[in-house]
Protein backbone atom coordinates (compact mmCIF):
# COMPACT_ATOMS: atom_id res chain seq x y z
CA UNK A 1 0.00 0.00 0.00
CA UNK A 2 1.36 3.43 -0.96
CA UNK A 3 1.92 6.13 1.66
CA UNK A 4 -0.95 8.16 0.17
CA UNK A 5 -3.39 5.24 0.44
CA UNK A 6 -2.13 4.42 3.94
CA UNK A 7 -2.86 7.88 5.35
CA UNK A 8 -6.32 7.90 3.74
CA UNK A 9 -7.07 4.57 5.42
CA UNK A 10 -5.78 5.85 8.77
CA UNK A 11 -7.85 9.03 8.52
CA UNK A 12 -11.02 7.11 7.65
CA UNK A 13 -10.49 4.80 10.61
CA UNK A 14 -9.95 7.78 12.92
CA UNK A 15 -13.16 9.60 11.92
CA UNK A 16 -15.31 7.58 14.32
CA UNK A 17 -12.62 6.37 16.71
CA UNK A 18 -11.29 8.92 19.18
CA UNK A 19 -8.38 6.72 20.26
CA UNK A 20 -7.33 6.26 16.63
CA UNK A 21 -7.63 10.02 16.10
CA UNK A 22 -5.47 10.75 19.15
CA UNK A 23 -2.91 8.23 17.93
CA UNK A 24 -2.85 9.86 14.50
CA UNK A 25 -2.34 13.29 16.05
CA UNK A 26 0.58 12.01 18.13
CA UNK A 27 2.11 10.26 15.13
CA UNK A 28 2.02 13.41 13.04
CA UNK A 29 2.77 15.87 15.84
CA UNK A 30 6.04 16.85 14.09
CA UNK A 31 3.95 17.85 11.04
CA UNK A 32 1.56 19.84 13.24
CA UNK A 33 4.47 21.55 15.00
CA UNK A 34 6.03 22.32 11.63
CA UNK A 35 2.88 24.03 10.36
CA UNK A 36 2.61 25.97 13.62
CA UNK A 37 6.26 27.02 13.33
CA UNK A 38 5.59 28.37 9.82
CA UNK A 39 2.86 30.57 11.27
CA UNK A 40 4.85 31.73 14.32
CA UNK A 41 8.18 31.99 12.49
CA UNK A 42 9.68 29.97 15.36
CA UNK A 43 9.27 26.57 16.97
CA UNK A 44 6.19 26.37 19.22
CA UNK A 45 6.70 25.55 22.90
CA UNK A 46 4.34 22.97 24.35
CA UNK A 47 2.47 24.31 27.37
CA UNK A 48 3.30 27.90 26.51
CA UNK A 49 2.04 28.55 22.99
CA UNK A 50 -1.73 28.18 22.62
CA UNK A 51 -1.17 28.10 18.87
CA UNK A 52 0.09 24.51 19.12
CA UNK A 53 -3.14 23.41 20.79
CA UNK A 54 -5.15 25.25 18.14
CA UNK A 55 -3.16 23.49 15.41
CA UNK A 56 -3.75 20.08 17.03
CA UNK A 57 -7.49 20.73 17.16
CA UNK A 58 -7.42 21.86 13.53
CA UNK A 59 -5.64 18.64 12.58
CA UNK A 60 -8.42 16.68 14.30
CA UNK A 61 -10.98 18.80 12.45
CA UNK A 62 -9.20 17.92 9.21
CA UNK A 63 -9.53 14.21 10.07
CA UNK A 64 -13.29 14.61 10.52
CA UNK A 65 -13.86 16.67 7.36
CA UNK A 66 -11.43 14.99 4.95
CA UNK A 67 -12.46 12.98 1.89
CA UNK A 68 -10.35 11.75 -1.02
CA UNK A 69 -12.13 14.27 -3.22
CA UNK A 70 -10.22 16.97 -1.32
CA UNK A 71 -6.88 15.73 -2.60
CA UNK A 72 -3.83 15.29 -0.39
CA UNK A 73 -4.77 14.97 3.29
CA UNK A 74 -1.67 16.80 4.46
CA UNK A 75 -2.27 19.74 2.13
CA UNK A 76 -5.86 19.90 3.35
CA UNK A 77 -4.74 19.67 7.00
CA UNK A 78 -2.05 22.35 6.51
CA UNK A 79 -4.61 24.71 4.98
CA UNK A 80 -7.07 24.14 7.82
CA UNK A 81 -4.36 24.60 10.47
CA UNK A 82 -3.34 27.94 8.96
CA UNK A 83 -6.94 29.14 8.74
CA UNK A 84 -7.63 28.26 12.38
CA UNK A 85 -4.41 29.91 13.55
CA UNK A 86 -5.27 33.09 11.66
CA UNK A 87 -8.73 32.98 13.20
CA UNK A 88 -7.27 32.55 16.69
CA UNK A 89 -4.71 35.32 16.17
CA UNK A 90 -7.32 37.79 14.97
CA UNK A 91 -9.56 37.04 17.94
CA UNK A 92 -6.67 37.53 20.35
CA UNK A 93 -5.79 40.88 18.81
CA UNK A 94 -9.40 41.99 18.82
CA UNK A 95 -9.91 41.07 22.45
CA UNK A 96 -6.64 42.38 23.89
CA UNK A 97 -7.41 44.61 26.85
CA UNK A 98 -10.90 43.21 27.15
CA UNK A 99 -10.89 43.38 30.97
CA UNK A 100 -10.76 47.17 30.96
CA UNK A 101 -13.32 47.38 28.17
CA UNK A 102 -15.73 45.32 30.28
CA UNK A 103 -15.68 47.83 33.10
CA UNK A 104 -19.06 49.67 33.47
CA UNK A 105 -18.82 53.36 32.76
CA UNK A 106 -22.38 54.55 33.51
CA UNK A 107 -25.18 53.95 36.04
CA UNK A 108 -26.94 51.47 33.73
CA UNK A 109 -23.92 49.17 33.62
CA UNK A 110 -23.02 49.79 29.98
CA UNK A 111 -19.39 49.02 29.13
CA UNK A 112 -16.97 50.64 26.73
CA UNK A 113 -17.08 47.44 24.71
CA UNK A 114 -20.80 47.99 24.15
CA UNK A 115 -20.06 51.30 22.46
CA UNK A 116 -17.50 49.94 19.99
CA UNK A 117 -18.60 49.16 16.43
CA UNK A 118 -18.67 45.48 15.55
CA UNK A 119 -15.53 44.15 13.87
CA UNK A 120 -17.14 40.89 12.77
CA UNK A 121 -17.42 42.02 9.15
CA UNK A 122 -13.78 43.08 9.06
CA UNK A 123 -12.74 39.80 10.64
CA UNK A 124 -14.83 37.70 8.26
CA UNK A 125 -13.51 39.62 5.24
CA UNK A 126 -9.93 39.08 6.40
CA UNK A 127 -10.51 35.37 6.92
CA UNK A 128 -12.15 35.06 3.52
CA UNK A 129 -9.24 36.79 1.79
CA UNK A 130 -6.68 34.64 3.60
CA UNK A 131 -8.52 31.41 2.86
CA UNK A 132 -9.01 32.39 -0.78
CA UNK A 133 -5.32 33.19 -1.14
CA UNK A 134 -4.43 29.79 0.33
CA UNK A 135 -6.74 28.05 -2.13
CA UNK A 136 -5.24 29.92 -5.08
CA UNK A 137 -1.72 28.90 -4.06
CA UNK A 138 -2.83 25.28 -3.67
CA UNK A 139 -4.61 25.30 -7.04
CA UNK A 140 -1.49 26.71 -8.68
CA UNK A 141 0.52 23.75 -7.36
CA UNK A 142 -2.12 21.26 -8.45
CA UNK A 143 -2.37 22.46 -12.05
CA UNK A 144 1.43 22.42 -12.32
CA UNK A 145 1.20 18.65 -11.83
CA UNK A 146 -0.74 18.61 -15.09
CA UNK A 147 1.93 20.65 -16.84
CA UNK A 148 -0.02 23.88 -17.09
CA UNK A 149 -0.01 27.31 -15.42
CA UNK A 150 -2.55 30.01 -14.64
CA UNK A 151 -1.33 31.86 -17.73
CA UNK A 152 -2.11 28.79 -19.84
CA UNK A 153 -5.58 28.61 -18.30
CA UNK A 154 -6.25 32.30 -18.95
CA UNK A 155 -5.09 32.00 -22.56
CA UNK A 156 -7.23 28.90 -23.03
CA UNK A 157 -10.50 30.34 -21.69
CA UNK A 158 -13.47 30.20 -24.09
CA UNK A 159 -14.05 33.62 -25.63
CA UNK A 160 -17.40 33.16 -27.34
CA UNK A 161 -20.67 32.71 -25.46
CA UNK A 162 -21.51 29.52 -27.34
CA UNK A 163 -18.14 27.96 -26.49
CA UNK A 164 -18.37 29.11 -22.90
CA UNK A 165 -21.80 27.50 -22.60
CA UNK A 166 -20.41 24.27 -24.01
CA UNK A 167 -17.56 24.22 -21.48
CA UNK A 168 -20.04 24.84 -18.66
CA UNK A 169 -22.00 21.78 -19.82
CA UNK A 170 -18.81 19.72 -19.66
CA UNK A 171 -18.04 20.95 -16.13
CA UNK A 172 -21.65 20.41 -14.97
CA UNK A 173 -21.52 16.83 -16.18
CA UNK A 174 -18.06 16.03 -14.81
CA UNK A 175 -18.56 17.52 -11.34
CA UNK A 176 -21.31 14.99 -10.58
CA UNK A 177 -19.30 11.95 -11.68
CA UNK A 178 -17.02 11.02 -8.77
CA UNK A 179 -15.46 8.05 -10.62
CA UNK A 180 -14.58 10.24 -13.59
CA UNK A 181 -12.96 12.84 -11.35
CA UNK A 182 -10.99 10.20 -9.47
CA UNK A 183 -9.71 8.68 -12.74
CA UNK A 184 -8.85 12.19 -13.91
CA UNK A 185 -6.73 12.75 -10.80
CA UNK A 186 -5.03 9.38 -11.02
CA UNK A 187 -4.18 9.49 -14.72
CA UNK A 188 -3.41 13.23 -14.90
CA UNK A 189 -5.26 13.21 -18.23
CA UNK A 190 -8.54 14.77 -19.29
CA UNK A 191 -11.01 11.93 -20.10
CA UNK A 192 -12.09 13.47 -23.39
CA UNK A 193 -14.09 10.51 -24.72
CA UNK A 194 -16.15 10.20 -21.53
CA UNK A 195 -16.75 13.96 -21.45
CA UNK A 196 -17.95 13.95 -25.05
CA UNK A 197 -20.34 11.08 -24.38
CA UNK A 198 -21.64 12.43 -21.07
CA UNK A 199 -21.98 16.11 -21.91
CA UNK A 200 -22.87 15.95 -25.59
CA UNK A 201 -20.24 18.60 -26.37
CA UNK A 202 -18.15 18.15 -29.50
CA UNK A 203 -14.72 16.59 -29.08
CA UNK A 204 -12.93 19.43 -30.86
CA UNK A 205 -14.39 21.96 -28.40
CA UNK A 206 -13.19 19.96 -25.41
CA UNK A 207 -9.74 19.39 -26.88
CA UNK A 208 -9.39 23.04 -27.88
CA UNK A 209 -10.05 24.15 -24.29
CA UNK A 210 -8.32 21.25 -22.54
CA UNK A 211 -6.13 23.39 -20.25
CA UNK A 212 -9.09 25.49 -19.12
CA UNK A 213 -11.17 22.39 -18.42
CA UNK A 214 -8.33 20.72 -16.50
CA UNK A 215 -8.26 23.66 -14.07
CA UNK A 216 -12.04 23.73 -13.74
CA UNK A 217 -12.25 20.00 -13.01
CA UNK A 218 -9.44 20.23 -10.45
CA UNK A 219 -11.48 22.80 -8.56
CA UNK A 220 -14.18 20.15 -8.12
CA UNK A 221 -11.79 17.49 -6.81
CA UNK A 222 -9.45 18.99 -4.22
CA UNK A 223 -11.42 20.86 -1.58
CA UNK A 224 -11.37 24.33 -3.15
CA UNK A 225 -14.58 25.30 -1.37
CA UNK A 226 -14.36 29.06 -1.91
CA UNK A 227 -13.32 28.94 -5.56
CA UNK A 228 -15.85 26.18 -6.18
CA UNK A 229 -18.57 28.32 -4.63
CA UNK A 230 -17.93 31.11 -7.14
CA UNK A 231 -17.74 28.65 -10.02
CA UNK A 232 -20.95 26.86 -9.02
CA UNK A 233 -22.95 30.05 -9.45
CA UNK A 234 -21.88 30.07 -13.09
CA UNK A 235 -22.30 26.36 -13.76
CA UNK A 236 -25.54 25.89 -11.80
CA UNK A 237 -27.75 26.68 -14.78
CA UNK A 238 -26.20 23.82 -16.74
CA UNK A 239 -26.48 21.08 -14.11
Amino acid sequence: MSDAHAIVKQVNEAKNNLEAADSLILTYLPFIKGETAKFLNRSPVKGRDDELNIAMMAFHEAILEYSVMKGSFFRFAALLIRIRLIDYHRKEVRHSGIASLDEPFDDEGATLLDTLPSQEDEHENFMHREATAEEIVLLSREIQDFGISFTDVADNCPRQNRTFDACCKVIAYAKNDADLLQDFLSSKRLPVARLVEGSGVERKTIERHRKYLVAMLLIYTNGFEIIRGHLSRIVRGYA
